[in-house]
């Protein structure tokens, strides 16, 4: 984001001034900050908080003061919260996502996010921003960290989608060392590239708030090494997503190793890599020990039989925390599935499996098949279904996993379904987000 870009919103030294001169790019980020006081808005007899002015009448001012351009979409959306606001409902979460496809939509920029930061920054009552699937990059990524500074009832934010690059990504991660209130961020399909990821590596040692973090389709490669010191430091994240990351086995082990100390993290998810038999033994191994991780998502890796039975091993004889693992979608053939449902059945705490997209042989079938029919695992809590055709077992695929609706959720019926999005049971930071 040039200089030219940043125009009226004014230079980045004026960004950087808040915290002194800009750090140089290889030293360590700064110490542990004071914690900020607790904001004024948070009362100590627990009272709502004191009305303020219409939202849409807000936006509308600040459209005409900095000869703006009105979003239609933002306020129609506005008007929706000011009926919330009036109907005495706090904790809302501002909706502004721009793949709705129920309403016209006229994707938020960097322009309209600027005004919008500017009606949300002292509001009471909004505790979540979702923007997700909209045109924010660089410049609305510098805005959206100027409004972290600056919201202190903030818990959510959503920036999925929004063609931030390394630049803002950093912004936004630099804004996060002294954030106390936000505990659950979206980034995924911003590509921040390693530089960003490194940001962010750097600012979870100090951030102690943030639980539940999505880097997914960040691009950020061999970045998994400098999270394996994150873990190492961080004592509330739990929660990690690195899928779609080129991290191989090399990056698993380093993330395995930090794994060893780290008391924290209850849910990893390690989808779409190139994770092996090696990185399965690394996981298996590190399981061993590990009390406090809850739900693994393996899917969409290249995982084999082998794999498989080191990692049945690990939860047969010795780990008693895991509660659901999804290898959905890998190469595992049946001597290697058996296995796995062995575990379910002598594991009490292995509560939801999910197999789908792996090679399925009769023994599996049956053996999913009973695990079922002996009440060692609920029909809701995996993704395949027996049925039987000329006297020999099939399994058919259901529509239950961790996260079916996490990049979407359905136009129509229940928004969502406690089976098909069982991760947010399992672990609930954020579940009502």
């Amino acid at each position: 984001m040039t200089t030219r870009q940043l125009g009226r919103w004014g230079e980045r030294s004026m960004w950087r001034s808040r915290e002194g001169a800009a750090p140089a790019k290889s030293p360590a980020p700064p110490g542990v900050p004071t914690p900020s006081p607790r904001p004024a808005w948070v009362l100590a007899d627990r009272r709502a908080p004191e009305p303020i002015g219409s939202l849409q009448e807000h936006y509308n001012n600040l459209c005409k003061e900095k000869s703006k351009k009105i979003n239609p979409f933002i306020l129609h959306i506005l008007q929706g919260v000011d009926e919330e606001i009036e109907q005495g409902l706090e904790g809302i979460t501002l909706n502004v996502a721009g793949n709705n496809r129920l309403i016209p939509v006229e994707r938020v920029t960097g322009d309209d996010f600027w005004i919008l930061s500017k009606v949300l920054e002292k509001n009471p009552y909004i505790n979540g921003l979702d923007v997700r699937y909209n045109l924010l990059r660089d410049v609305g990524a510098y805005y959206a960290a100027k409004l972290l500074q600056k919201q202190y009832n903030l818990i959510y934010l959503n920036l999925m989608f929004n063609d931030i690059g390394t630049e803002g990504g950093d912004l936004i991660a630099k804004a996060l060392y002294k954030n106390v209130t936000l505990k659950y961020l979206r980034m995924t399909g911003n590509k921040i590239e390693n530089e960003g990821g490194m940001s962010f590596a750097a600012m979870l040692q100090i951030n102690s708030s943030l639980e539940k973090l999505d880097l997914g389709d960040c691009d950020l490669e061999e970045s998994t090494v400098h999270l394996s010191h994150m873990l190492k430091e961080n004592h509330c994240l739990v929660e990690l997503h690195m899928s779609k990351h080129d991290m191989r086995n090399g990056g698993m082990k380093q993330l395995c190793d930090a794994l060893y100390l780290n008391k924290s993290l209850r849910y990893l998810d390690v989808s779409c890599n190139k994770i092996t038999r090696d990185g399965m033994v690394f996981l298996a191994d590190v399981l061993k020990s590990n009390t406090t991780l809850e739900v693994i998502d393996l899917s969409f890796n290249r995982i084999e039989t082998a794999g498989a039975k080191y990692l049945s091993e690990t939860l047969t004889s010795h780990n008693r925390s895991l509660k659901a693992l999804s290898v959905v979608s890998n190469n595992i053939e049946g001597e290697g599935l058996v296995a796995l449902s062995q575990s379910v059945k002598t594991n009490l705490i292995l509560s939801n499996i999910y197999i789908w997209g792996n090679k399925f042989d009769e023994a599996t079938c049956v053996a999913y098949s009973e695990l079922i029919q002996m009440g060692c695992l609920k029909p809701g809590n995996t993704d395949v279904e027996p049925y039987v055709v000329d006297g020999h077992v099939y399994l058919a695929e259901v529509s239950n996993g961790l996260k079916k609706h996490y990049y979407w959720t359905p136009t129509y019926g229940e928004a969502c379904i406690h089976s098909a999005n069982a991760g947010f049971n399992l672990v609930p930071v954020g579940e009502h987000l």
